[in-house]
């Protein structure tokens, strides 16, 4: 169905947790061409809190998203479920006709995510995955500096995903059952898709990896979240791997929620390029020769500008993401994150897995 310029973009939501009530509903209510008419949750309380909130008059609320699926007027549906139910879910959302975004992971592994990619090619409907972790003001930066040329080929680049104690113990994040695994496919996903993002190389030629439950049965447990169920932590707190692209250059993944190790990192990737190199360290920095000498550039990222001025607070990651995918749909424009590269990290994130399974390398 297309959309007309002047017309509304009808968005339903089919889960009304944690990630939905922290990023896509807030990012979606600021958009003017924007309407959310339909809210899915198998706990009608949940669904019908972020009706009333987010909703416009009239708004639908149900507890079997096929039922949401119904409605023939819906242009855009959000699959914001756990990991299990990624593929099934947006794959009938493509089938009924809908445009989808879904929340990362792509899916569980990646038999489950190329039954997405073929539901959209199928279909000629849009399929976006929610990595906003690209649409940062650094990550931003350092992209069109790559695109530039700056750092030349890059050959060595690291994808950190590191907390020292911030397991999650809501929801399901510890259920390896529901979601797959742990801190790999939680926030490892976000620091690997940007780093082949930045290197715009999605052929990986073969990877080695391994997990650990080292402090899942922790007593002092020091978490930021208080302490997790030791009983319920079936999915590693740690995970690592090496991947050999097929040009040769390598990925080294650290994903953990809890390392004796101080130095936290978050979705941040670092770059070592023929002409130069970069890393998110301690904000963006690129480093590199020049006249023979060795140089650290730091460019300035905020508007601050005096003392009594901290800079006015640009558009965060969240709501360029939501904005820039429902311009795809309006636009019928190619969304900035396509299934044909999240489909890449899916299949990495499984190779490491899989190679920690069984102490083999995995070749793809």
């Amino acid at each position: 169905m297309a959309i007309g310029a002047n017309e509304k973009v009808r968005v339903g939501i089919i889960g009304c947790g944690g990630i939905a009530n922290g990023k896509h509903l807030p990012a979606l209510s600021k958009l003017n061409n924007v309407e959310m008419v339909a809210f899915c949750d198998i706990v009608e309380e949940r669904a019908v809190k972020a009706r009333d909130k987010y909703g416009i008059e009239g708004a639908a609320v149900y507890t079997d998203y096929r039922q949401l699926l119904e409605d023939k007027t819906i242009d855009v549906v959000h699959v914001l479920t756990p990991n299990r139910s990624h593929s099934f879910i947006t794959v009938d959302a493509l089938e009924a006709g809908k445009h989808v975004m879904c929340e990362k992971p792509m899916a569980i592994n990646a038999a489950e995510a190329q039954k997405m990619l073929d539901a959209a090619k199928r279909t000629g409907k849009k399929l976006t995955i929610g990595y906003q972790s690209r649409q940062r003001v650094d990550s931003l930066y350092l992209k069109s500096e790559v695109e530039a040329g700056t750092l030349g080929d890059i050959y060595y680049a690291e994808a950190l995903a590191i907390r020292r104690r911030a397991v999650p113990t809501w929801g399901v994040f510890l259920n390896e059952y529901e979601q797959g695994g742990g801190p790999l496919i939680d926030i490892g996903t976000h620091a690997l898709d940007l780093t082949l993002w930045m290197m715009d190389n999605y052929k990986p030629k073969y990877c080695v990896g391994t997990t650990y439950h080292a402090l899942n049965n922790s007593v002092e447990q020091g978490n930021d979240w208080g302490n997790w169920d030791p009983t319920k932590f079936t999915v590693e707190d740690a995970a690592f791997g090496f991947v050999v692209m097929e040009n040769g250059a390598t990925i080294n993944l650290r994903a953990t929620w809890a390392l004796n190790y101080v130095d936290a990192r978050e979705a941040k990737t670092i770059l070592c390029g023929t002409k130069a190199g970069a890393d998110m360290n301690e904000g963006l920095r690129i480093n590199g020769i020049h006249n023979n000498q060795k140089y650290i550039f730091t460019p300035q990222l905020s508007n601050k500008g005096a003392a009594f001025f901290d800079g006015v607070k640009g558009e965060s990651a969240e709501d360029r993401e939501a904005r820039l995918w429902i311009d795809a749909v309006i636009n019928d424009k190619t969304p900035a994150v396509t299934p044909e590269q999240a489909i890449v990290v899916t299949r990495i994130l499984e190779g490491i897995y899989t190679s920690a399974k069984t102490g083999e390398m995995f070749r793809f």
